[in-house]
């Protein structure tokens, strides 16, 4: 993953002509279950020199549902879980339809509307 981010940064940097790479906004789903001190670390270890003094900003995206039946949105936080539970959640989001139901209507029909994936949310750079 931080060869990923550090590749598109870089591919970024070239297509804007940036000299130097001030800072990269990085946020990261709740749901994806990355350590970002794990994240961060990588990336400064794989990093190439032009990237030597670019600042890494990893962000967590708290998930959240939005439910398909009635529309009421809640955030995963408020889920009533056993951690077991939540921690088969993080590894495999999908399963989140067995265990959740709206805390409106009750349906179990919703949506992952925030909190999932991995990306590059902004590149500060100087020309």
């Amino acid at each position: 993953m931080a060869e990923a981010i550090i590749s598109a940064v870089s591919e970024v940097a070239d297509k804007e002509n940036f000299k130097e790479v001030k800072s990269v906004l990085v946020l990261v789903g709740e749901l994806q279950q990355v350590d970002r001190e794990v994240l961060k670390f990588a990336i400064t270890q794989l990093r190439p020199d032009k990237l030597a003094k670019t600042r890494f900003i990893i962000r967590v995206v708290r998930a959240s549902f939005t439910c398909k039946a009635c529309g009421h949105k809640w955030p995963f936080r408020e889920s009533v879980l056993q951690d077991w539970v939540k921690e088969a959640i993080h590894f495999v989001p999908e399963v989140a339809h067995a265990y959740i139901r709206c805390p409106v209507c009750g349906s179990p029909d919703f949506e992952i509307s925030g909190g999932r994936g991995v990306w590059i949310a902004g590149i500060r750079g100087e020309r």
